[in-house]
């Protein structure tokens, strides 16, 4: 793919897409709105599970407590600040440096405290950084150049025993209809180019990686939009957005 950073997997003509967007990246009516809408059901499906492999009751106030979790592609935080408010130990990751500054300027004014680094998983590992509970990677897999060093970066950062989460979409003929299309050019919910449908992955295709990887998926579940109350939800229907659970061995 062109733009691939030399001998990694961040592309340079998605780190620029993402980049350009980081101004309204906190607007919940702005370009970034399906994932601000997204953000309580994937977030809730992903704090629930993480508590529940740590003994921890996921309706405490801060369920994630002390854990050591890694947001990768964090953009301008949105999932890294429910992390933290959770009460985990959160790093935000993003290859991309203007979405950094918002997500650390947001996380300021927040009062939350999220170690936010500019750069790629390959480029923690190369500094020695590893041993987390937890690695998130939401929205991020369909927009790397090579999935499969991705995961294995990704499963490198984890303990033995942590857990990788991973949310995508799903390369088929309806997602092409309704995410790309739809969101796209109908309904303009996203800037028109955020995605490329060809690199949108089936859910057997990121298992294989993830095997690949030293991984075993362990739950996996559909991200499904309700039109009348505009909201999201889990569901079995993994035809278009899913999330999925890996842990290391």
């Amino acid at each position: 793919m062109a733009g691939a950073a030399a001998g990694g997997t961040a592309l340079g003509s998605e780190i620029a897409k993402f980049d350009r967007l980081a101004a309204q990246w906190w607007n919940p009516r702005g370009p970034m709105a399906p994932l601000h809408a997204m953000n309580p059901a994937r977030m809730g499906w992903i704090t629930e599970r993480l508590a529940r492999a740590h003994r921890r009751d996921p309706a405490a106030t801060r369920p994630l407590a002390g854990l050591k979790v890694l947001d990768v592609g964090c953009g301008a935080g949105l999932a890294s600040e429910v992390l933290a408010r959770a009460g985990a130990d959160v790093t935000g990751l993003d290859a991309a440096a203007e979405a950094i500054g918002a997500a650390r300027t947001h996380a300021e004014k927040a009062g939350l405290r999220i170690a936010y680094r500019e750069g790629t998983p390959e480029s923690l590992l190369a500094v020695g950084e590893s041993g987390f509970d937890a690695v998130l990677a939401l929205e991020v897999i369909e927009h790397v150049a090579d999935r499969a060093a991705f995961c294995r970066h990704l499963a490198a950062l984890l303990k033995p025993n942590g857990r990788l989460f991973l949310s995508t979409l799903n390369r088929t003929a309806r997602s092409l209809l309704v995410a790309k299309i739809g969101a796209e050019y109908v309904l303009r919910l996203l800037p028109a180019g955020t995605h490329d449908w060809r690199m949108f992955v089936r859910p057997a295709e990121l298992g294989a990686d993830l095997r690949g990887a030293g991984l075993r998926v362990s739950d996996l579940a559909g991200l499904s939009f309700d039109v009348l109350p505009g909201r999201w939800r889990i569901s079995r229907d993994l035809g278009v957005n899913y999330i999925a659970m890996a842990v290391r061995g």
